[in-house]
């Protein structure tokens, strides 16, 4: 299996979604696309699967929730009870509408706190992880696709060219 890659390089955006498009319409798989901000329609041209992360936002809310009943009810009625303002602290379901601004309040933390996790281990983005972006001018205003050369350089080469690229290099990968 062969590890050199092509670079092609964009400098429109609209340019690059016609562009994966028509590679794509050639059967070549595209790699990776790097863009400097995020391209409206993007993944469905790549034809990416939709993310699963709103179901794991859900998810992530109600433990949130289900930890506020729990922590509210052995503080507030077995642990400590305590009459405040006159409210009677003998079961959880008389004081409720007390703490609801708490237990949306913990969801909402929860739910936050545990997306951002998740995000972070989803993209192996680890504390001090050295940038894989294969050229620095994608940080700026241009954009890149790499895809994966299969003995087709040249055809690839002038479907790049012809799909706009201002740019088409061929890279030895590192492993």
């Amino acid at each position: 299996m062969s590890n050199k890659v092509v670079h092609a390089l964009y400098d429109d955006d609209d340019v690059l979604l016609s562009a994966v498009k028509s590679i794509r319409s050639e059967k070549h798989h595209i790699e990776e696309v790097y863009t400097p901000f995020p391209v409206h329609g993007l993944d469905k041209a790549l034809g990416l699967e939709d993310t699963r992360i709103a179901i794991m936002a859900f998810i992530y809310g109600c433990i949130g929730l289900s930890v506020a009943v729990a922590m509210i009810n052995f503080i507030m009625i077995e642990d400590w009870p305590q009459n405040i303002g006159g409210k009677p602290s003998f079961s959880y379901l008389e004081n409720m509408p007390a703490f609801v601004p708490i237990m949306f309040e913990m969801t909402v933390f929860f739910a936050a706190h545990l997306m951002v996790i998740t995000f972070y281990m989803r993209s192996k983005l680890w504390p001090f992880k050295k940038a894989e972006n294969p050229n620095p001018l994608t940080t700026d205003d241009k954009f890149l696709v790499e895809i994966e050369l299969h003995d087709n350089e040249k055809a690839l080469t002038a479907l790049l060219e012809k799909s706009g690229a201002i740019d088409v290099s061929i890279i030895e990968k590192p492993e």
